[in-house]
């Protein structure tokens, strides 16, 4: 009986200890799929300013200073100045964000303050996640 307890306690201490590891990767994953989003929406964004600039496609309304309106324009793409029945695609879909599991991102445009939390409508110069939670060094994911 003695032995059953024991070896019970144990078993005990071993999953209570591996918990917190488990819960720490899947985390860490979380937050390399957020990167990784991130990093896929930046890219296009640029791609998509880079063409307006080599005026490979329409300027776009006059404050949206090249970029993009919206995230759907980089999906749905933008017709070429030169070949109008061509289209420049910038992603293929909107990546979902591992922190929400929606593609709902937050959105800055150049007029706004670089840590705003409030998007003026103008373009999308920038995308954060609506995650209200820190990361593992402490700092928030909406200021990845």
């Amino acid at each position: 009986m003695v032995e059953l307890i024991v070896a019970f306690t144990i078993m005990s201490l071993l999953a209570g200890m591996a918990v917190p590891l488990a819960r720490t990767k899947v985390r860490r994953e979380k937050e390399r799929e957020l990167r990784q989003a991130l990093r896929e929406i930046r890219t296009a964004i640029d791609k998509y300013k880079d063409a307006s600039d080599y005026k490979l496609i329409p300027p776009g309304k006059i404050d949206s200073d090249g970029y993009p309106e919206s995230l759907e324009q980089l999906v749905e793409g933008v017709r070429m100045m030169n070949s109008p029945d061509k289209k420049i695609r910038f992603l293929r879909r909107i990546p979902k964000d591992p922190m929400t599991n929606s593609t709902d991102w937050g959105l800055r445009s150049t007029r706004d303050d670089p840590n705003s939390l409030s998007w003026g409508g103008q373009n999308v110069f920038d995308v954060y996640t609506k995650s209200t939670e820190r990361a593992l060094d402490g700092t928030p994911y909406s200021e990845w």
